[in-house]
């Protein structure tokens, strides 16, 4: 019998040593089998020092990646010209938190976005200064940016002449404060880190001007393998779906709102999609959306912005979905489709008691001024054919108040939004009336940027020939567009 116990132990003895063993082997394994060097700037709250630690929103998240890629991240906190240097001139280099745009997409390999970024313009609270468009900043003495930010490249490439480089996010409200600049262009929480810094408030400053919407990722040098980029994204994408990001987001963003998976963006197009006064984003092609992600059990958050932002995110950005637009020649290669899901025609509307015909662009062109959304693809279109009486503003309802008060001769729109537009302002379809000549037709899609997968699109299409097939793509054109 003590014989027997012997063997038992030492048997018992020998497997603990095999498991430990094998632990130690899997271990050994597991460990991460590329060498990564990390760069980062001082931009608060995402990427910051603290007591000598880089700490912030980006580097928790890094943490939480390195965990489950089993590797230990050093990370280089460095100027931003510096890192974007450091990061091009180093092989096996990650640099975060950076915004993709178009001039940065295939400089580098992307993995994200974890977070986004509203830019506005930034004035002293005192300020009288007021803008209705992008437009009219370009007409202010100066507007301090960094140079190399992101957005700044954007103000660049709209042509602003009137740009102050200053050294800094700090500096910048600064000189702001100091009425050495008229306005500055920043995101929220990046406002308040650099004033606080600077011992003032945030409410010494205001925002007068929404600018566009950036998204934020972990940039890599082109020679990182394509396995490592996919790992990270990967792994962001599960700590999407755990909570986990969320969760950051409201400790260092006051936000539990994240750029989701798939990133779904709309605007304010009624009856197509709108905000309704409930703040719920409703309409035609969002009941659309909504039943296709429904049926595959998607859980995206449909955004509202306006159209020119949207469309520029969608050009740049991975798994980007912008609904509803019209499928044009110019766009035909640049986006994926899913659809057709409508048809829309474009008129000129001109005033009930207005004696002006329009059979031809002839005759538009003979006009003195015709009022078009500087957005719209109309207003390119028009512009492209050699039209040198458009006046433009980026709302519908402006160009509405300028046709009934006689500033513009017609209105250039579509004919399913016209109604509810003219609604919005308080007149009837009774007020306008539409010119026989048809300007534009063409069908409207789902847009999906081109690097999204391409069996997500595959998806949506079949999802939405099912609800064709079914008859509940009846029901929603019954419910929104019969009358």
């Amino acid at each position: 019998m003590k014989k027997h116990s012997i063997k038992l132990t030492v048997f018992f003895l020998v497997l603990i040593s095999v498991i430990i063993s094998c632990e130690k082997s899997d271990s050994d394994e597991m460990e991460y089998p590329h060498e990564l060097v990390f760069f980062t700037e001082n931009y608060a709250p995402f990427n910051y020092e603290e007591m000598g630690t880089v700490t912030g929103f980006a580097p928790e998240l890094l943490d939480e990646i390195a965990k489950e890629l089993n590797f230990n991240p050093e990370i280089n906190l460095l100027p931003w010209k510096e890192a974007v240097s450091m990061l091009e001139d180093t092989p096996n280099g990650i640099l975060f938190s950076m915004v993709l745009n178009s001039e940065r997409k295939d400089r580098y390999k992307w993995a994200g976005p974890f977070a986004a970024l509203e830019y506005h313009f930034y004035t002293a609270s005192g300020n009288t200064l007021n803008l209705s468009s992008l437009e009219d900043a370009k007409n202010v003495d100066a507007i301090g940016v960094v140079e190399g930010y992101s957005i700044t490249t954007y103000l660049e490439s709209q042509g602003f002449s009137n740009l102050v480089y200053v050294d800094s996010q700090q500096d910048g409200f600064d000189r702001l404060l100091q009425g050495e600049i008229d306005l500055y262009p920043s995101d929220r929480l990046s406002a308040q880190a650099a004033l606080q810094a600077s011992g003032h408030l945030y409410y010494n400053v205001k925002t007068i001007f929404p600018i566009k919407t950036e998204l934020l990722y972990f940039a890599f040098n082109k020679e990182v393998p394509d396995e490592v980029v996919s790992d990270f994204q990967n792994s962001i994408n599960r700590l999407k779906q755990s909570g986990f990001i969320a969760q950051l987001s409201q400790k260092y963003l006051n936000t539990s709102e994240i750029p989701g998976v798939l990133q779904i963006y709309t605007e304010n197009y009624p009856p197509i999609t709108f905000m309704n006064d409930f703040g719920e984003i409703t309409g035609f092609g969002t009941d659309i959306v909504n039943e296709i992600m429904q049926r595959n059990n998607i859980f995206e958050k449909i955004k509202v912005t306006t159209w020119s932002n949207a469309y520029n995110m969608a050009l740049h950005n991975p798994n980007f979905c912008l609904f509803t637009m019209d499928r044009t020649e110019i766009r035909d290669t640049l986006f994926q489709w899913v659809g057709p899901i409508g048809n829309n025609d474009t008129h000129f509307y001109v005033r009930a008691d207005s004696d002006i015909t329009i059979n031809s662009i002839e005759d538009a062109m003979a006009l003195e001024a015709i009022g078009t959304v500087s957005s719209w693809f109309s207003d390119q279109y028009l512009r492209d054919l050699g039209f040198t009486n458009l006046v433009s503003d980026g709302d519908p309802g402006v160009i509405v108040d300028w046709l009934m008060s006689g500033e513009v001769d017609a209105f250039v729109c579509s004919a399913i939004t016209i109604s509810d537009i003219l609604q919005a302002n308080d007149f009837s379809f009774e007020d306008v009336r539409e010119e026989p000549f048809t300007l534009l037709s063409s069908d409207f899609y789902i847009s999906f940027s081109k690097n999204t997968p391409e069996t997500t699109v595959n998806l949506w299409q079949e999802t939405f020939e099912a609800m064709q097939t079914d008859g509940t793509y009846d029901a929603i054109y019954e419910k929104w567009l019969a009358n």
